[in-house]
């Protein structure tokens, strides 16, 4: 029987998360399937340090927080976007997105996405070293979500996702399958607008996104039962008029996993029996259990606990609603993976296109030679309530 190796397929799917090769003792990244629902897929938000729970409403909220869709002026609209994935090591890794929302009425809006991960081709090779073919994995999650207006200044939501996941390896007995999943995401906005000095306003705005809140996933028949990168964003952000023509904003967010920390370790002086027997143990808590515990579960108590939030922030500046310049920053302890970097973007408004691109330098000695730096995004957004009448 042939045996494919694993671990070429899943070394794709850690750098999407980590790039260190820190071997300190405290090294302890947190592990979960389906990392490309980590990646986020649109220009706007990442050109801001990845923040985007509680920026403005745009119509690639369904990512961020799709609670945002009640406060869009517009009565439809859908985008495209476009990653290059990975581009510093390969050229065939791609994540593809579409979005899309409707308003029904003044309070009521339903909105969905499409995410296709195309991981390029795999060569697989037996255990003498032979190569034994070609694969193609990928990965897409296909979501839906309504949004209800609360009140003047507050909305929900509440998506359902579909996700469907093909690293195209196997096991020695062959029992490998694709990975099928389904989750759910739980969102809250808050928008309003103040008077600011002079007569002019500003909008203050809060977000908070419960996301991927579902069903374990398996490639092996159930033997082992992955988590799925169940995750907490809570955001604010703040966009003020500084006069008819010039807009600035600034969001921040904070994330958390919702993934259990690992008390196993392969280098730890166990043998490979026994740390595989821990790692195990590690995926047979519940989801609903893992989730609460993984706010106390961190071997190194509350200093552990701390390093798992990532802090991520932006700035944008927007002229005449049709030119705008975003910068921001992302920062991820070096413990949980050191997955550091600034970003900038620009963004072009022509009557109902919107062009937008985003581009990452990476930050850091440890990050010089990342496989994220110099990703690019492209997102072009079509507002059709200018052509659909309202």
């Amino acid at each position: 029987m042939n045996k494919i190796f694993k671990t070429m397929a899943l070394a794709f799917f850690a750098m999407t998360l980590s790039t260190n090769t820190n071997a300190q003792k405290d090294y302890n990244p947190i592990p979960s399937s389906v990392q490309m629902l980590n990646i986020a897929p649109e220009a706007r938000g990442t050109a801001m340090g990845d923040a985007g729970v509680a920026s403005t409403p745009d119509i690639n909220s369904q990512h961020w927080n799709p609670a945002k869709y009640a406060f869009m002026d517009s009565k439809t609209g859908v985008s495209v976007s476009i990653t290059p994935w990975l581009r510093s090591l390969v050229s065939d890794i791609n994540l593809f997105y579409m979005a899309g929302y409707y308003k029904i009425d003044q309070r009521n809006n339903v909105s969905a996405s499409v995410r296709y991960f195309s991981l390029g081709d795999l060569v697989f090779y037996n255990e003498t070293g032979d190569e034994q073919g070609t694969y193609k994995p990928n990965e897409f999650a296909i979501d839906a979500a309504y949004s209800l207006k609360l009140s003047n200044y507050w909305s929900g939501s509440v998506a359902l996702r579909y996700i469907h996941s093909d690293l195209g390896f196997q096991q020695e007995d062959d029992s490998y399958s694709a990975g099928n999943a389904a989750a759910a995401d739980l969102a809250f906005y808050f928008k309003k607008q103040i008077k600011v000095d002079k007569g002019r306003t500003a909008d203050v705005m809060f977000g908070v996104n419960v996301s991927n809140i579902g069903t374990k996933i398996t490639y092996d028949d159930g033997n082992t039962n992955e988590y799925l990168p169940a995750n907490l964003k809570i955001g604010g952000g703040f966009w003020y008029d500084i006069d008819t023509y010039n807009r600035i904003g600034a969001a921040i967010d904070i994330n958390k996993l919702l993934v259990p920390t690992p008390t196993y370790r392969y280098d730890d002086g166990e043998d490979g029996d026994d740390a595989y027997t821990r790692r195990m143990k590690y995926y047979d808590k519940s989801v609903i259990g893992s989730i609460f515990t993984s706010f106390g579960d961190a071997p190194n108590g509350a200093r552990e606990e701390l390093q798992e939030i990532d802090v991520m922030g932006g700035l944008e500046y927007t002229y005449n609603n049709i030119f705008s310049a975003r910068g921001g920053y992302h920062f991820n302890h070096e413990n949980k993976g050191n997955l550091r970097y600034a970003t900038v973007g620009l963004g072009v408004k022509y009557k109902m296109l919107n062009v937008d691109a985003s581009y990452i330098f990476t930050v850091g000695q440890a990050n010089n030679n990342s496989a994220l730096a110099n990703t690019v995004r492209i997102t072009l957004g079509f507002d059709l309530g200018q052509v659909i009448k309202k």
